[in-house]
């Protein structure tokens, strides 16, 4: 059974450390822990939040409130992320959280690139604790996924409206890689505009006609996504972790969200997890006699992702077992155990 109350506790500890550490990297421990949690690993949290903690910064400061007037101009400024942080705080004290989604999450969805696309997950992640259990601890941290979600605001280049025919996985298979990806992600993505395939790329995914149908795309894409990831892992395997995790995190929130705006977060998804693609997907996938072999069940899985502690190969593994359970495909549980033997472990 899940300690709930862990969860809490390892809140209030990260509530004291700032979304970014070491000037933009991600403080992935909300996320980490809440998948820990949910997945009845409640004991380890805390000495992994001992080592984690360490890197963190602290909370940032504010420098002018945000007004109801003029939010416009700090979305997507990072330097107001310590007025962000507050903006939010002071709203979900002020009225419902699902009140506070419903306006705010059509708002930044079209900057679903924010923080490598952190920010949509780390909501996706407090939304999921939330519909199980509602506490303060929990809203604040909603409220800080939302401040750095608007802080770090980033659109993506020629979004549109998918229009075509293709399913999730020959959609991803037809993206076109940029041409430089020497350099990180903001470098990557600027290169999108001016890729002559990019927009045919993404209007090949088939639309949803209705709410229903846009739940089922996104389920497709995080199942897409994660399959294909052993065999394209080498890429880049802790920024191809995002292409699953994104559309997952999206995925996680549609309950607490309007029926209107499911359609709009299933093509805000797809553009996300075909950016990261774009940006990081190898030239060639692995041979399949070079992909790993699954060691046990999916239980099995999440515990080798736990003991190997790295952040992003727990919120793979999180996804990944919704994939496994869904799809019986043991390659959802295979791109946990690539993951694992790609990415540095946590406790080395």
């Amino acid at each position: 059974m899940n300690d709930t109350g862990t969860l809490e506790e390892a809140y209030g500890r990260l509530h004291r450390t700032g979304p970014e550490f070491d000037g933009w990297l991600s403080n992935h421990g909300p996320m980490a822990v809440e998948s820990m949690v949910r997945h009845g690993y409640s004991r380890e949290v805390h000495r992994w939040l001992d080592t984690y903690v360490g890197r963190l910064d602290e909370l940032p400061r504010g420098i002018s409130p945000i007004g109801a007037e003029d939010w416009r101009d700090a979305l997507g400024d990072p330097n107001r992320l310590g007025d962000w942080l507050t903006y939010f705080d002071r709203e979900l004290r002020g009225q419902p959280w699902r009140a506070v989604l419903e306006t705010w999450w059509p708002r930044l969805l079209p900057g679903i690139a924010a923080g490598a696309t952190h920010g949509v997950i780390r909501t996706g992640h407090a939304i999921h604790a939330l519909l199980r259990q509602q506490d303060e601890r929990r809203l604040a941290e909603l409220g800080q996924a939302l401040g750095y979600w608007a802080a770090r605001w980033q659109a993506i280049a020629g979004v549109d409206a998918p229009s075509g025919t293709a399913g999730p996985e020959r959609a991803f298979a037809g993206i076109h890689r940029v041409p430089d990806q020497s350099k990180g992600i903001n470098h990557r993505l600027e290169q999108l505009a001016d890729i002559t395939e990019w927009g045919s790329s993404l209007a090949a995914l088939k639309p949803a006609a209705d709410a229903e149908q846009a739940r089922a795309h996104l389920t497709g894409l995080a199942d897409a996504a994660t399959l294909r990831y052993a065999a394209h892992a080498h890429g880049n395997p802790i920024m191809l972790v995002h292409t699953a995790t994104a559309p997952t995190a999206v995925l996680r929130a549609l309950p607490a969200l309007p029926a209107g705006v499911w359609g709009a977060s299933l093509n805000a998804a797809w553009a996300a997890g075909a950016a990261v693609t774009a940006a990081y997907a190898p030239g060639e996938p692995a041979p399949r006699r070079d992909l790993p072999v699954v060691p046990g069940s999916a239980e099995e899985v999440f515990e080798l992702a736990v003991r190997h502690g790295d952040e992003h190969v727990i919120k793979l593994a999180d996804t990944a077992l919704d994939v496994y359970h869904r799809t019986n495909d043991p390659d959802a549980l295979a791109a946990v155990v690539r993951a694992a033997a790609l990415i540095k472990p946590f406790f080395s």
